[in-house]
């Protein structure tokens, strides 16, 4: 198991859910967080606490992001018009590794993270491997020719365990996606509830 795997896991025993849906996940039967006090269980938390919390879930759902790279993207989506929390949501899901993640080519947000920092995405035609790469609308993304052949690849296309959310086109052919538009909240395939107000509400404090 690798040190990310096992931060992985960390990060749903520690807000005690089970962040991408996973039966693999040892919350399920390890329902209390890590570490030496772990077992005394989750204390009830404060209106900061929640609010906390609410931020660690959506920025672990994307593969721990760092702090400094999500509040950038809070900070975004509070220049744009419309719901900062819409916007949030919008712009998180607009990140080419959760396209991958979203597409099955990895089988986690971390395996998509590294498909395309090892250079197996194309964005219309282009090999890009920055995971934070924000697409546009008519984006079309694939897997390099030779990626398709990777074992762990062919086998998450294969098994196909989450369903592809209506703002991506895909072909299930050619193994080419296009986003059609940016999602609201309700759209995204979350597996546990996510609360961007509170987020919002953390933000301002």
């Amino acid at each position: 198991m690798t040190r990310i795997i096992k931060s992985k896991y960390k990060i749903s025993r520690r807000l005690g859910v089970s962040l991408w849906g996973s039966a693999k996940d040892p919350v399920a039967t390890k329902n209390y967080p890590p570490g030496q006090h772990g077992s005394k269980g989750l204390k009830k938390p404060s209106d900061y606490g929640t609010q906390l919390r609410a931020k660690q879930k959506l920025k672990g759902y994307y593969g721990a992001i760092t702090e400094n790279q999500f509040r950038k993207i809070f900070k975004e989506a509070s220049r744009l018009k419309g719901d900062v929390g819409e916007n949030l949501v919008g712009l998180l899901e607009r990140r080419l590794d959760a396209m991958v993640y979203r597409l099955n080519f990895g089988s986690t947000i971390f395996a998509a993270r590294q498909l395309v920092s090892h250079k197996h995405i194309k964005v219309n035609g282009r090999v890009v491997n920055i995971a934070s790469y924000s697409l546009k609308i008519g984006d079309e993304i694939e897997l390099a020719e030779a990626s398709k052949n990777i074992p762990v690849v062919a086998a998450s296309i294969e098994k196909m365990e989450r369903s592809i959310p209506d703002y991506i086109e895909f072909n299930t052919e050619t193994k080419k996606a296009k986003l059609l538009r940016f999602p609201k909240l309700s759209e995204v395939p979350y597996a546990v509830v996510m609360e961007p107000n509170l987020v919002i509400e953390y933000y301002s404090r």
